[in-house]
């Protein structure tokens, strides 16, 4: 009995562990509001080409999730706000649209959340009403078919449900509001869903250039805005805009749901006006975007947090209304080459003057200041070596870069890495102002220290080490087993180990 008892702990830990090391996604909107788009297969293997594993669709249509069918992708599909009414109204009809539209290509086709209406409190007939009641019988409907589990139920908002979103820490949601989110925010909380928001920085550049850069809406600033109620430092719009929301919701004492950015990215053409709606833009934000995604950075009020973020989108789309930019949000065009070139692993920098991988950094390296305090400097290192993604192992002992054993000699290894890797930017050397930038090659002997495009030649030393830099004074090493982008694992695996055998 004992010995059965520790098996299936272990495997439960081991299932919660699964869970932990979950991290960020990036997906891709496939919006179809045009008359000149390839069909739905082609565009799937136009996403399949390009590794996209996640993508949005806002309708149910059944050509499009038969060629979604058997490609591994998870789909997002949605419930026009046209369909409210009748979703709201009887329990019947969520019940028929999920026998006849969903489950016959359900679980060929990865079906993952159903948004339940979009951008409700932005459209011009009073439908937020029904939005709640509708996702009450599509979840009633999925717990009948015993998917509730597997399918998430929720809706998108823009971020004109908050009434303020500076400073972050000031964000709260609109009362005039306060009718629909009560509800809905219970169902998600109840429910384990996503708040899901469509977030564009683009528009905040747009409409108030006075007051927002347009390097701190692309993820370029060298500078940082503070909040000055936390001391929170900012440095770009996203994350403000983001932890906005996050404290919009722990104002109602929400504070477990996540938080899902459904649409964002940035225009490559636009009206006269629109100068911003450019194809580096659009590059320089789409590539710091999903860098910033999948390095788990989180935000400043929340660091770390794992975030799934959907660009917008796959195609331009020429039947959509409004301003010139409206119809040019595409990664790709009706013919399906590209706009701009861009590296959806986010490991790749990209120069956007000619859309060609960058081959060196102007001959700048990042080191770490030599005035910085030890609590600084650990705490930076083991941030990069951790959230930051950077394969620390050439300062492990015995590796090319272990020696001079200190912490400056480790920390400016582990800061330039991260440099190089991210587009060698003032702001990728911050490292909270312990990073220093110099135009002196760092390294020395065995010792080689990367540059934007290349790959650091003691990362082919094939070291054996951990990938986490180690504080390796004589006194006492810490190392650690961790997965760069997810939480530390060595506690957990220790606890597995020694509570099954």
């Amino acid at each position: 009995m004992g010995m059965w008892f520790r098996l299936i702990f272990a495997c439960s830990l081991l299932l919660l562990l699964l869970g932990i090391c979950r991290g960020s996604k990036i997906g891709v909107c496939y919006g179809r509001n045009a008359d000149d788009l390839p069909t739905p297969d082609k565009a799937v293997q136009l996403i399949q080409q390009h590794n996209i594993k996640y993508a949005r669709i806002y309708d149910s249509n059944i050509q499009v999730l038969k060629a979604f069918a058997n490609t591994g992708i998870e789909l997002m599909i949605g419930i026009p706000n046209s369909d409210l009414l009748p979703f709201s109204q009887f329990q019947s009809n969520a019940d028929t649209w999920l026998k006849n539209s969903i489950l016959p290509y359900y679980p060929a086709t990865k079906i993952t959340s159903i948004t339940v209406g979009a951008e409700v409190t932005e459209a011009s007939s009073n439908v937020s009403a029904m939005v709640v009641p509708a996702m009450k019988n599509v979840f009633t409907a999925l717990r009948k078919a015993g998917l509730h589990k597997r399918i998430k139920v929720s809706t998108t908002h823009s971020l004109g449900v908050l009434s303020r979103s500076f400073p972050p820490s000031a964000g709260a949601f609109n009362s005039s509001h306060a009718y629909f989110l009560k509800p809905l925010l219970e169902f998600l909380a109840e429910n384990r869903s996503p708040f899901m928001v469509n977030i564009y920085p683009y528009y905040a550049y747009r409409d108030s250039s006075t007051n927002v850069s347009l390097d701190y809406a692309l993820f370029e600033s060298s500078s940082e805005v503070i909040d000055p109620n936390t001391g929170l430092l900012y440095t770009n719009m996203l994350d403000a805009q983001l932890d906005a929301i996050y404290y919009a919701l722990m104002a109602l004492n929400f504070r477990t749901i996540n938080i899902m950015v459904t649409e964002t990215g940035w225009p490559s053409k636009g009206s006269p006006k629109e100068t911003a709606a450019t194809p580096d833009n659009a590059q320089t934000y789409n590539t710091n975007l999903i860098r910033h995604v999948i390095n788990n950075t989180g935000t400043p009020a929340k660091p770390g947090e794992d975030i799934d973020v959907y660009i917008f989108s796959l195609f331009n789309e020429n039947r959509k209304p409004g301003l010139e930019s409206e119809r040019n949000w595409g990664l790709f065009f009706p013919d399906q080459t590209s706009v701009y070139n861009l590296d959806f692993t986010g490991k790749g920098a990209v120069d956007v003057s000619t859309g060609a991988n960058l081959t060196s950094s102007n001959g700048t390296w990042c080191i770490a200041s030599s005035t910085a305090s030890e609590a600084d400097l650990e705490n930076a290192l083991n941030w990069a070596c951790g959230s930051g993604n950077v394969d620390c192992s050439a300062i492990q002992p015995s590796q090319p870069c272990f020696e001079p054993d200190n912490l400056v000699s480790h920390a400016s290894f582990a800061f330039n890495s991260y440099y190089q890797q991210n587009g060698a930017t003032d702001v990728a050397c911050s490292f909270g102002g312990v990073g220093v930038r110099t135009n002196k090659n760092p390294s020395y002997d065995n010792c080689l220290y990367m540059t934007t495009g290349s790959k650091a030649a003691t990362a082919a030393s094939n070291a054996t080490a951990s990938p986490t830099r180690a504080s390796s004074s004589a006194a006492a090493q810490r190392i650690s087993l961790q997965i760069p982008g997810y939480y530390s694992l060595a506690p957990f695996l220790l606890l597995f180990f020694s509570v099954f055998y």
